[in-house]
């Protein structure tokens, strides 16, 4: 399986820059994965697609705004950090920029000396480990000094932060938004459970390696980036009931569904887990929980329309993605999305 065979062409203009003014009217577009059958709706349309009894599963990671600009403490010498993985409460694993000849004790400011950092050891890919110094509790400093980390397509500056975050985010520790999500209001979500659809909740963290081009032509030759997960109990068993009933589990976004697939690949009934995942689904390999996926539309090339395609089929993805050129639709995590059943 060649990495080129999931490419398409995609107009540079086809990729959204914001956000729209209302999370809920992004477009939608619909497809069967057995007969490839396409309809284009608005995601609000999206409370007609779930039925009674299934049970949608969100990612209630947080966003944080994990780029800082601050100053090295020697010189005065302006540096970037992009906080990546938190070792323990006040120890990163960071990119600095420009950071290649940063060494161990070196010291660093940001805001008005608000927060400040050393380096305690260098690591994997040339990464540093840091140590933060602060007063209070650091996700308010962060919030205050940081910003959000958008991805590399995303040139425009995002006015309202929030906007880069679900309005259901509560477990702090993303590097990257679980953009599927973006898409959901409070209303929306009420409508969906008064619909008697059950929700449920994962934790992802989403890391940069989402980004993370495939560069091996063997698709079977990359290697998947890890990624912490929660799997909650309450979420464990709600969704071993619905398997027990015979109703469906839909997964909005790559991400629930790496947490699910994850805990399912020995089987059901799942048990409530903790742990680091680096599993990679790509066409060939079997979903053991998710019969739905709500997603936006993703990179040519990239590990996320390899996992789409695995769950509705390589041809019937990139006919969509083709037709969506040709509609217009807006790509990316600002962009619309997807609804496969």
């Amino acid at each position: 399986m060649k990495t080129s065979d999931f490419y398409y062409e995609l107009p540079e203009e086809l990729i959204a820059q914001e956000p729209l003014s209302d999370r809920s009217a992004s477009r939608l577009m619909t497809l069967d994965k057995n007969s490839g059958e396409i309809e284009h709706r608005h995601f609000f349309d999206i409370v007609e697609k779930l039925n009674e009894g299934d049970a949608l599963i969100l990612n209630d990671t947080k966003v944080l705004p994990a780029r800082l600009y601050g100053q090295k403490a020697e010189t005065g010498g302006a540096i970037e950090f992009l906080l990546l993985n938190k070792h323990t409460l006040d120890t990163w694993e960071v990119i600095l920029r420009p950071g290649r000849k940063a060494k161990k004790g070196a010291r660093f400011i940001f805001g008005n000396g608000e927060l400040k950092a050393e380096i305690i050891d260098i690591i994997n890919d040339g990464n540093r480990l840091v140590k933060f110094e602060y007063d209070g509790v650091f996700e308010e400093v962060l919030d205050r000094l940081g910003e959000m980390p958008l991805p590399p397509y995303i040139t425009k500056k995002l006015e309202d932060k929030n906007r880069y975050q679900t309005v259901y985010a509560k477990n702090p520790g993303s590097a990257a938004a679980p953009t599927a999500g973006l898409h959901f209001t409070p209303n929306l979500l009420a409508k969906i459970k008064d619909k008697g659809v059950n929700i449920g909740y994962v934790t992802l963290h989403v890391g940069l390696g989402t980004f993370r081009p495939v560069k091996t032509d063997n698709v079977l030759e990359h290697k998947m980036h890890s990624e912490f997960y929660i799997l909650p109990k309450e979420t464990a068993e709600l969704i071993n009931e619905t398997k027990a009933r015979g109703k469906r589990v839909v997964s909005v976004g790559t991400t629930a569904t790496r947490v699910m697939e994850t805990a399912g690949q020995n089987g059901l009934p799942l048990k409530a887990q903790t742990g680091w995942t680096d599993i990679f689904i790509y066409p060939g390999k079997e979903f053991h929980v998710i019969d739905a996926l709500i997603t936006n539309f993703h990179l040519p090339e990239s590990t996320l329309i390899m996992l789409v395609s695995a769950l509705a089929g390589r041809d019937n993805v990139l006919k969509a993605y083709e037709k969506a050129v040709e509609e217009k639709y807006r790509f990316f995590s600002f962009g619309d999305a997807m609804y496969i059943y």
